[in-house]
């Protein structure tokens, strides 16, 4: 009966346990802190940069007739080479851009090819398909990199984590639907299949280069990173502009105004890839592309005064509702999965326990887990004592024994007496 009555009172014990670490865990105080707030404001500072680069490309199309995606791509990547491949030139060791070219460039050079690439699949998208299919296909970088991200990097995502993604796409269809209501252009519709397909393959490279730029800003180095893209993009948009857009470059009617544009698409563009892996940094890729969800309801603002598109309250929950979707997101931590790190040792094993056990409860970590490794560690430092007491009179023994000592021999005399 006392048994049962100790039992019960552990039971309730772990439950109260429990159910202060969940109440703990969604304290408005510990879920809104200065952290989220910071990677709040500057991932929606990177959904107003890239709104610049969606509002001057938008006049260079539909004012001055230009469509040359690639020479757009060409004066970022540019800008990213003259800055960032220049520091790696003056950087010595390991860091030298020589040592990185001869150890990764390969690595770097598939992934050159992979933002370019998704760069321009998503602005050819726009020839052939509709806007609607544009934004609501692009969404499908969103689980792409949650599956990456889980493969590669590790990550392990919580329950919380997937309802926050629903909640943010259920932003995004009604932003969407706002469109379909206010009657904006959608766009071209000459061929919708090979849009929408050109679209899911943006998302698809989208996804791949921002996991390879969280691995590498989290790993190795953010000049890194952006010095070989910046590189290797080069490159391969230069070569890749000279074959595709020949023509169009030699149609371009030059202006101040023309230059201007380009100018600022440039800049934008450029302050988006050197910020970017700085918030990706603090959070994670995922993370980071929920909250560019709301770069689109930006442009839409925008639109209002430039464009005259027609106000929609739609646009504002929307907005709302994408929001409270990423501070869902990053109201829980995304662990890695412990079980590929090694452990050398009993300590390691433990602390990885309780690192990973205190995301459900905290005072059941504290109190059980930490105490078996104290506890492990107490027997261990007995048993090496007794065993070196052990061998420390067996050696004293040997010696007596075989050194023919008077002490030793009275002793047995002695004890032989007495028996």
């Amino acid at each position: 009966m006392a048994a049962e009555q100790s039992g019960d009172a552990s039971g309730n014990t772990s439950n109260k346990n429990h159910g202060c670490g969940l109440i703990r865990r969604w304290n408005p105080k510990e879920v809104f802190t200065w952290h989220l707030a910071k990677t709040l404001a500057m991932g929606q500072g990177l959904a107003v940069i890239i709104c610049g680069t969606a509002i001057t490309s938008q006049y260079l199309a539909t004012d001055f007739h230009v469509n040359t995606p690639m020479l757009q791509s060409l004066l970022n990547y540019a800008l990213l080479c003259v800055t960032y491949t220049s520091m790696l030139l003056c950087r010595t060791g390991d860091e030298n851009i020589l040592q990185i070219l001869r150890k990764r460039w390969w690595k770097y050079l598939l992934l050159g090819l992979v933002d370019v690439e998704a760069n321009y699949a998503v602005v050819k998208a726009y020839q052939y398909t509709t806007l609607t299919s544009v934004q609501l296909l692009d969404c499908f970088i969103i689980p792409v990199l949650m599956v990456l991200s889980w493969w590669v990097l590790k990550m392990r995502y919580r329950p919380v984590h997937y309802v926050a993604v629903c909640i943010c796409l259920l932003g995004v269809g009604t932003m969407v639907g706002a469109d379909l209501l206010a009657g904006r252009d959608q766009g071209s519709t000459s061929n919708i299949l090979l849009g929408d397909g050109l679209v899911l393959l943006s998302a698809t490279l989208y996804a791949v280069s921002n996991v390879c730029q969280e691995y590498t800003v989290k790993n190795l180095s953010r000049v890194e990173f952006l010095g070989m893209v910046g590189l290797f993009g080069t490159l391969i948009s230069t070569l890749q502009m000279v074959i595709l857009e020949r023509h169009e470059l030699a149609a371009i009617q030059w202006s101040w105004q023309v230059g201007l544009l380009f100018g600022t698409y440039a800049l934008c563009m450029y302050t988006l890839y050197s910020c970017m892996p700085i918030v990706v940094r603090l959070t994670s890729a995922t993370s980071v592309n929920l909250s560019l969800l709301t770069a689109d309801i930006f442009s839409l603002f925008c639109g209002l005064f430039l464009f005259h598109y027609k106000f929609s309250v739609l646009y504002l929950v929307s907005l709302v509702v994408i929001l409270i979707g990423f501070i869902t997101f990053n109201a829980v931590p995304t662990p890695t999965d412990p079980v590929d790190s090694a452990p050398s040792s009993s300590s390691t094993s433990s602390s990885s326990i309780c690192k990973e056990g205190c995301y459900d409860n905290q005072i059941e970590c504290n109190s059980e887990a930490c105490k078996e490794e104290v506890a492990v560690g107490i027997t261990t430092d007995e048993e090496e004592e007794r065993q070196r007491d052990g061998k420390g009179q067996e050696e004293e023994e040997r010696r007596g024994v075989s050194g023919g000592g008077m002490e030793p021999v009275d002793v047995v005399v002695e004890h032989s007496t007495k028996f």
